[in-house]
């Protein structure tokens, strides 16, 4: 499977982990995403696309439900 997020050997020794081992791992999981994923300034965003000619007030809602549906907000 290509979608897994964990390999085999994580997942067995996470299986062995107390509750505060897996919390810390957990925690520095999360850390880790957060360097790793872009961070996007929405209402900068939405400004940005609002600026663009052609673009009005109405269209510009649009795509950012557009976005937001994609990114889970």
């Amino acid at each position: 499977m290509d979608d897994m997020i964990i390999d085999r050997d994580t997942y067995r020794s996470i299986k062995k982990m107390s509750r505060e081992e897996l919390q810390g791992f957990l925690m520095r999981y999360a850390k880790n995403l957060t360097k790793d994923s872009p961070v996007i300034d929405l209402p900068k965003l939405e400004q940005d696309i609002k600026s663009t000619k052609g673009i009005g007030e109405k269209r510009a809602e649009e795509v950012m439900n557009v976005i937001e549906r994609h990114i889970g907000v």
